[in-house]
């Protein structure tokens, strides 16, 4: 497996070198965590003693080699998207707790990076609904 030898960040995306001279980059979209972080945060990682990973202890955050040959750029064109882009007051770290899945996970289904399934897609909504229901009862 190849290692990761140099990290590096612009223009909203991670790159990484390899020990084989190949340049790899992936959208920050495709990592919440890192999207969200500060740049000093981001700037604040361990490569692995492996060299196949990289770790931001500070931000629990850990990134393996195979995650920059992913081909698929993330779409935020989805209905996931569209919904908390119309509703921006909705706060994703309290909307993925209120509904019991980890808030990286639905960022991803936010920025297009995972698709949910139906039954996800239903309760995403349906926890909207139910916020709106109680909103309505104020």
């Amino acid at each position: 497996m190849e290692k990761i030898v140099k990290v590096w960040f612009d223009a909203n995306r991670i790159f990484i070198m390899t020990d084989a001279g190949e340049t790899l980059s992936r959208p920050l979209e495709a990592f919440p965590v890192l999207m969200e972080a500060t740049e000093q945060a981001r700037l604040d990682f361990k490569i692995g003693r492996f060299g196949d990973d990289i770790r931001w202890e500070g931000l629990d955050e850990d990134i393996h080699v195979s995650s920059f040959h992913e081909k698929a750029e993330p779409n935020p064109d989805n209905e996931v998207g569209e919904l908390f882009r119309r509703f921006p007051q909705l706060n994703v770290s309290e909307m993925a707790r209120y509904m019991g899945i980890n808030k990286s996970l639905l960022a991803k289904y936010i920025y297009g990076v995972k698709k949910p399934s139906e039954e996800r897609l239903s309760q995403i909504k349906l926890a909207m609904h139910d916020i709106g229901h109680q909103l309505i009862a104020v």
